[in-house]
This record gives structure tokens, C-alpha cells and sequence, in this order.
């Protein structure tokens, strides 16, 4: 695309003054006579009484110069002046001729100094928000499309697991019914036999009768006429068995598939992808002077933090309710929710007075966790539910999560997700409105992932990191579920408790065996023991990073929670 003078002029490391020789930097611009200039050649500029009502503004404000046209009439004449009337564009010869006499005229180059402003200010809309949506869309549609895809395999999964237990039921229901069969078969051939044995009885007395009757026949016949009337028994009735008769199911393919379970689109409104809008963009410049300094601080944070070469104790909590500090999660408002191993689950204030105490069913376990809106996220493994506590302590049932006994959670601070860590072992990812989204359970190799992901939290670039206290392993994925690496200690042993990331993408850990917390770049990389017996940690458990990057630290043996300030 081709530029302008000016243009190319903007792009130099500075404006140069158009004065004369003048080198000065020129960051105003006399709209008049077309040029740059410098502060001291501007105000010499406006003491000649030719230029005392020149327009002078700050180049970024200028009005773009009208570019050379010639008269089409007039070729040696350029275009400058703009007929209403004709809706056409002249040259002086042309506004001084008798075809335009009395019609209206304006400055050419007045509008083509708006035309150029309207259609800056919509290139820049374009650059700057159009484009820029577009592709935020682009990007939201490909993880849709894994998103999707991730789905359907799940339910591909679910089919044929479904299919899997329908089979087997068959087969168990097709085994006792040939059972019984075999047992039928018994009991009528039993019949069958004790009917034979009647009729073998029978005919022995038959034989018996017939040597009688021979033995009399043989005898004279005084003897004969003599002796008794021999009678015979009757033949033994007996009945024929009556076979069972098997009658086939009646089931076609429709009522098979509706056994596997129904696959269908839900009857809801598509929810419509969010566009920020236009006004959105221009915010950031009606920011007051003191609101974009702390919006600068708030992006600079992480380009000026660093690790400090020491460890330095800022504060202590004694902590009332709790037994010890086996988690720890810090809120907004800088008060602590903490839990120890037999369930206790209690708020104090910055003072450490205690303002809230629930009982629950964790033990040893990353359960409760501080949301954006300042309340609190907490699971009942034995319930297998979730619950949220509201900043005006109001207590919900949240998530039911079914046969799956939640142990960990954690609120993500970038999207406002929920990450739970089953005991069973998954992760799952629910939305902030509690629909589950994502499961996580095994590798690309289908090996599983999770034994007992008791910690969870998310990191800076998305990733899920979990201690997983049977594997004795950090284990992380990314946003996707794919597995990155695991960390398994820098000893012979190692054992993971309480963990959680900070602004600059670290990872900090707990080591149940040398009672020390490990500190790990964003890639599993191990960087330190960040806190030790040295620091006056004995027994760490769990740990919390606040917004103000104080790094909290829970022990087993107390229940006092210490503070500590290890960036800088």
C-alpha cells in the first residue's frame, strides 16, 4: 500500500522540523501550511501577522493534506474546491467560470481531511477490534473443536462401556437361565426313572403271578378246583412328563438401543459466542491518570518480580478452631480460610479471630479453596459433594459429582473454572455455574494419570498441577489434559502435600518426608529448597500465595500459619 510523505515521516525515529534548516523535533503541525514543526520555530511561526490565525496542532492531530489532482477541464489547474450544487470537485478557473456562478462551494481538502479522519478511524476499528475479535473467535471455535472432540470420545468410551456391562449381564442372566435348565432336566428324568422302576416292579410281580398260574395248571384237576381264585393287580397308571416350553424375549434392535442409552443433540438454545463490545476497546483511555498507573503496575508486576535472594517472615496467624494447618486458602480481603485433619474448616480475620467454623469429612486434603468473588469452595468427600460459601457467609449445595469422592479443588484464576481432584482417581473440570466440562484420567498411552490427587491447583499458562500422595509425584497436565511431567522429589523419597503456583509461573510444593517445600520452575525444573527447619518451618503441609504475593505456609504440629515474602 502506498504511503504518504507524512506517513513515511511518522515512521522515523523522530518528526523533523520543516522549517528551513531546523533539525528540531517537529511534534506540532500547522494545518494551514502543511508542515511540521518544533516548539520554538511554532511560536515564531504564529508572531507574523500573515500566519496569526494558522491552525497549529499536534502532528497526531493534523489534517491530512489533499493529494495533487488536475483538472479534468483544466489540465493545468489542480482540483481544490468543492461545488455542492454539482456534487463535483473544481479547479479555480473552473469556480470562476459562469457555470457554477452563484452556486455553493466548500474547502476540497476540509473534506477530504474528514473523509480521512471517518475512514482512519474505521481502519482502526478494523485493526483494532475486528480483527482482533475475529481471531479471539477463531481461537474460541478450535477449542470448541478439541473441546468436541474430547466429548464425543468420552461418550464413545461410555457406549461401549455400556455395551460391555449389557453384555455381561447377558451372559449372567443366559448362565442361571442354562442353570435352570439343567435343574428341570433333573427333576423330570428323577420323574422318568421312578416311573421305570414302577413298571420294572410290575412286571417282576407279573413273573411271579405266571409261575402261579403254570404251577396250577400243571395240577390235577381236584386240585385245581380246589384252589383260591388268584387275582391281578392292575397296571400302574403313570403320567406323561410335561416338557417346559421356551418362549424367546420379545425385544427387537430399537429396545437394545434404548437399553445402551439415548444419543441426542439437548432441545436448548445455542449459547452465542461472547463479542466484546466496540465500546470495550476505547475504555482504557477514559481511565483516569491514577487508574492507568495501577493498571500499569498490575501488567509490569510480573516483568519487575523476581526471587529475592532471602526468605523473609513477614507475619504469623494463630489460627482458633483447627488442630493444625494441614490447608490453607487466602481471599481477596487478605482473611484465611484454614483446615486441619479432622475436618474443621474455619475463617478468621486479618487479627486471627475467628469469624466462621464448619465441620467436614476432610482429613489430610486440598478441600476449600477462595474465589474471585471473595467467597469459598469446599468439598464433602463423604457426601461426594460441593458446596459454596458466599462473601455474606451463606452456605449451597453446588456439585454433585456421583460415585466420585471430591478430595481437592481449586478456583481458577484465569477463567473462574472449578478443578477437582477424585479420589477414585480423575480430575474433573466444572464450569463457574457447576456444569461439568472435562475429565481427566489417563495418558496418551492410557496409563492412568491420578492415584490420589489430595492438592490441586492451576498454574499461569493453564496447567493443572496435582500431589498426588500415592504416587508420590507432582503430577501436571496441561489445559487440554495432556500429560507434561511428573516430580518425584530430589531424594530417595518423596511425598507431596500442599501446593500452589505464583504470578511468575513457580511451583511450590510440600515434602511430607524432609519436611521442607520445594520451589519449581514452570517446566518442573527444580530451582530450591525455598523454606526449611532453617526458616522455622518444621513440618510444612499446606501453602497459598495471596494477591499481594505473600506466600502462606501451613504446618502439621500447630496451628499457627506463617507468612512469608520470598519475591521481590
Amino acid at each position: 500500500m502506498a504511503t504518504t510523505s507524512d506517513e513515511q515521516a511518522a515512521g522515523q525515529h523522530y518528526l523533523v522540523c520543516g522549517i528551513q534548516d531546523c533539525q528540531r523535533n517537529g511534534q506540532f503541525y500547522c494545518n494551514d501550511c502543511h508542515q511540521p514543526m518544533c516548539e520554538q520555530c511554532k511560536d515564531e511561526h504564529r508572531k507574523s501577522p500573515n500566519n496569526k490565525n494558522h491552525d497549529i496542532v499536534l502532528y497526531r492531530q493534523r489534517k491530512h493534506r489533499l493529494p495533487k489532482e488536475k483538472c479534468k477541464l483544466h489540465p493545468t489547474k489542480n482540483v481544490d474546491i468543492f461545488c455542492r450544487e454539482c456534487n463535483t470537485p473544481l479547479c479555480l478557473k473552473c469556480f470562476l467560470g459562469k457555470e457554477h456562478k452563484g452556486h455553493e462551494f466548500d474547502d476540497l481538502e476540509e473534506i477530504y481531511a474528514e473523509k480521512y479522519a471517518l475512514w482512519q478511524g474505521e481502519f482502526s476499528k478494523i485493526q483494532k477490534y475486528f480483527l482482533p475479535r475475529s481471531e479471539d473467535l477463531k481461537t474460541d471455535i478450535k477449542e470448541d473443536v478439541t473441546e468436541i472432540k474430547k466429548i464425543m470420545e468420552c461418550i464413545r468410551t461410555s457406549m461401549k462401556t455400556e455395551a460391555e456391562s449389557l453384555k455381561n449381564l447377558v451372559d449372567e442372566v443366559t448362565s442361571e437361565k442354562i442353570k435352570h435348565t439343567h435343574t428341570m432336566e433333573k427333576s423330570l428324568l428323577q420323574m422318568l426313572k421312578s416311573q421305570e422302576t414302577t413298571y420294572n416292579d410290575y412286571i417282576k410281580y407279573l413273573g411271579k403271578m405266571s409261575e402261579k398260574f403254570q404251577e396250577y395248571l400243571s395240577t390235577t384237576n381236584q386240585k385245581l378246583l380246589s384252589s383260591k381264585v388268584l387275582k391281578l393287580k392292575t397296571i400302574p397308571e403313570t403320567s406323561k412328563p410335561v416338557p417346559p416350553v421356551f418362549t424367546p424375549g420379545q425385544f427387537n434392535r430399537d429396545d437394545v438401543a434404548k437399553i445402551l442409552g439415548i444419543l441426542n443433540i439437548p432441545n436448548t438454545e445455542p449459547e452465542k459466542r461472547k463479542i466484546q463490545p466496540m465500546e470495550a476497546v476505547s475504555t482504557p483511555m477514559k481511565f483516569t491518570e491514577k487508574q492507568m498507573e495501577q493498571s500499569k503496575e498490575k501488567s509490569d508486576t510480573k516483568q519487575t518480580l523476581s526471587l529475592s535472594s532471602s526468605v523473609t517472615k513477614v507475619r504469623e496467624y494463630s489460627v482458633p478452631g483447627v488442630n493444625n494447618a494441614f490447608h490453607v486458602s487466602a481471599d481477596k480481603s487478605g482473611r484465611l480460610w484454614v483446615s486441619d485433619w479432622r475436618g474443621n474448616l474455619v475463617q478468621t480475620d486479618l487479627q486471627g479471630n475467628l469469624l466462621q467454623k464448619i465441620q467436614t469429612s476432610g482429613e489430610d486434603e486440598g478441600y476449600h479453596t477462595a474465589t474471585q468473588d471473595g467467597g469459598l469452595i469446599y468439598t464433602d468427600r463423604d457426601k461426594k459433594k460441593i458446596y459454596r460459601i458466599t462473601p455474606d457467609r451463606k452456605i449451597t449445595e453446588f456439585i454433585k459429582t456421583g460415585d466420585w469422592r471430591p478430595v481437592s479443588v481449586h478456583s481458577s484464576r484465569i477463567n473462574g473454572d472449578i478443578l477437582v481432584g477424585m479420589r477414585e482417581a480423575k480430575v474433573t473440570r466444572y464450569s463457574k455455574t457447576g456444569k461439568e466440562i472435562q475429565n481427566i484420567q489417563r495418558d496418551n498411552q492410557g496409563q492412568e494419570l491420578y492415584k490420589y490427587p489430595h492438592y490441586i491447583t492451576e498454574n499461569t499458562n493453564g496447567d493443572i498441577c496435582t500431589s498426588d500422595y500415592d504416587k508420590d509425584a507432582v503430577v501436571v497436565v496441561n489445559k487440554s489434559g495432556q500429560h507434561r511431567f511428573s516430580y518425584t522429589g530430589q531424594g530417595s523419597e518423596f511425598c507431596p502435600y500442599g501446593i500452589c503456583t505464583d504470578v511468575l509461573g513457580h511451583i511450590l510444593v510440600c515434602d511430607f518426608v524432609s519436611d521442607t517445600v520445594h520451589l519449581l520452575d514452570q517446566n518442573g525444573g527444580f530451582l530450591s529448597i525455598i523454606l526449611s527447619e532453617q526458616q522455622g518451618i518444621k513440618r510444612p503441609r499446606g501453602v497459598c500465595v495471596d494477591d499481594e504475593n505473600n506466600l502462606y505456609v501451613g504446618q502439621h504440629d500447630t496451628n499457627t500459619v506463617t507468612v512469608y515474602k520470598y519475591l521481590e
